[in-house]
């Protein structure tokens, strides 16, 4: 977490050099201002399991919501606070006593107190003035201290204040004890050189925060521009989750300040899993080509970067997968190459000939051309058909009903398995999952795979629909990516998942299938 003074940020000017002991903290506010994302609504559990998965990766402050937005809020807050986190959990405060009260009736740790930095909040969202927003800093401030609370002060829309008055503001927080003061890029306008003029103007008066948005795409500049000019606790949200275009992102600011300046944060290890929780709760999915977290961020089509990969690991990826608990993927589409289509062939165990592999790379080419993703099912079944192969499916769906009409899902399946038939029966959450269950269920030991990823690929219009789901599962060492067409999304679901199994299947003793 420390600096040595080897690197340094924007350039190492007397201003924007950290002192060599200096540490960096994240607030994380996902729970708070991540939540005001339009259509974003987290239950309590949702809300605890997150704060959990916070505090395990290491995030120093939690900004578990905003009391005085309503009694559930503050149960959700409540139930935060129980949970006995090592994290400092805190509730957002507007400038008025109350808000003060309603978070100590959450048993929080402390406050970020939100006052109007800039004349056009203060003057026309308020309706006061300079001098009474520097009162009211001073008499809530004292407040919350005698309360007991850890005191965060941010003026609002701080990036677009006349400095002299921020920093005002910032002394007269400090004086009246808050711990730190921050600077808030509401709306997020500023450019790293105002962020560094403004911060390193505020960190002359104590600790010093930052809060970035990503509306001009410079959260993470900014971010770094605070740090350089003094600030040691960065504002964020998993996946940049937020209003507008969304707060800055933890893991991009743990990452940069890892990767560029050897600045350790997190347990970047955990920040994947972090993600993927906070992306199912919230509903918002993560863009493919997301830095850190993003499904492209290490995955390599390209004929000659899967060539440059195979042979050096760091040869076009800026940091190891594994460093934020990712894995490298080589995928096959029409930039493929003979090198990504023989290692991909050997991870599932088929060994070519030139001539072989030469046919194969074409047809995988040509069927990427027609718009289609190629899975590693498509991939086998064109090596088989190239080798003259005759596979022996070990698994295969014979006919499935599922109802959802009912209170309880239901859905039934009819297998071929290894010549002997299987029916079973399951419940679930929905048609899909009561499918899948039952699927699993006729299959017993051999259904033992881990479905890593789910989505619907395409959806054709017009009155028939067609609905191709593609899945990826994974069964000791091996994984498999299969996709499946069909007029009803939860008849596509097994489909692919039968399907997968059977790939996965396809070197294990026969005798273990359908055993319980």
């Amino acid at each position: 977490m420390k600096f040595d003074g080897s690197e340094t940020l924007f350039g190492g000017t007397d201003t924007t050099q950290p002192p060599s002991d200096a540490t960096v903290s994240f607030l994380d506010t996902t729970l708070r201002d991540g939540e005001q994302a339009p259509g974003v609504s987290l239950t309590p559990d949702q809300k605890a399991d997150i704060a959990r998965a916070l505090d395990d990766v290491g995030v120093a402050v939690i900004e578990a919501g905003s009391a005085c937005t309503g009694p559930g809020e503050r149960e959700t807050i409540q139930q935060v606070t129980d949970l006995g986190l090592d994290a400092t959990v805190t509730s957002f405060a507007r400038g008025v006593k109350n808000d003060i009260d309603l978070a100590l009736d959450c048993d929080v740790d402390g406050v970020t107190l939100v006052v109007p930095a800039s004349d056009r909040h203060i003057e026309t969202k308020v309706g006061t003035t300079r001098d009474d927003v520097v009162a009211t800093v001073a008499e809530l401030v004292e407040y919350a201290r005698d309360h007991g609370l850890w005191i965060e002060a941010l003026g609002e829309d701080g990036s677009r204040a006349d400095l002299d008055f921020l920093e005002r503001l910032a002394e007269t927080a400090h004086e009246a004890g808050a711990d730190r003061f921050c600077f808030a890029d509401t709306v997020g306008h500023a450019t790293p050189d105002r962020t560094v003029a403004a911060v390193s103007r505020l960190a002359e008066h104590g600790p010093t925060s930052t809060h970035t948005h990503d509306d001009l795409g410079l959260g993470v500049a900014n971010a770094l521009a605070s740090v350089a000019a003094g600030a040691d606790l960065v504002h964020a949200t998993v996946n940049g989750i937020g209003e507008r275009a969304g707060n800055v992102s933890l893991e991009e600011v743990a990452i940069a300040l890892l990767e560029g300046y050897d600045v350790e944060t997190l347990d970047t290890e955990r920040l994947y899993a972090l993600g993927r929780l906070v992306a199912d709760a919230t509903g918002v999915p993560l863009p493919p080509n997301k830095a850190v977290l993003g499904e492209n961020a290490f995955t390599h089509e390209s004929g000659i970067h899967t060539d440059g990969t195979l042979k050096d690991d760091a040869m076009y990826e800026p940091y190891p997968p594994e460093t934020v608990g990712r894995e490298r993927r080589l995928v096959l589409g029409k930039h493929a190459g003979r090198a990504g289509v023989e290692a991909a062939l050997n991870e599932h165990g088929v060994d070519v000939d030139e001539t072989e592999l030469s046919e194969i790379v074409t047809r995988v080419k040509q069927l990427a051309e027609r718009g289609k993703r190629v899975t590693d099912a498509d991939l086998l079944t064109v090596a088989e058909d190239v080798q003259g192969r005759e596979r022996e499916r070990r698994v295969e769906l014979l006919d499935m009903t599922a109802a959802a009409g009912g209170a309880t899902p239901t859905a039934s399946v009819r297998l071929d398995v290894d010549g002997e038939e299987k029916r079973a029966a399951a419940t679930g959450d929905g048609p899909v999952d009561a499918a899948v269950g039952a699927a699993r269920e006729a299959l017993g030991e051999a259904a033992d795979a881990s479905l890593e990823s789910y989505h619907v690929d395409a959806v054709t219009g017009g009155t028939d629909a067609v609905v191709t789901v593609e899945v990826e599962m994974s069964r000791g060492d091996r994984s498999v990516t299969v996709t499946a067409s069909d007029a009803d999304i939860t008849v596509a679901s097994v489909r692919a998942m039968v399907d997968a199994l059977d790939r996965l299947l396809a070197e294990e003793p026969a005798p273990a299938l359908g055993d319980d």
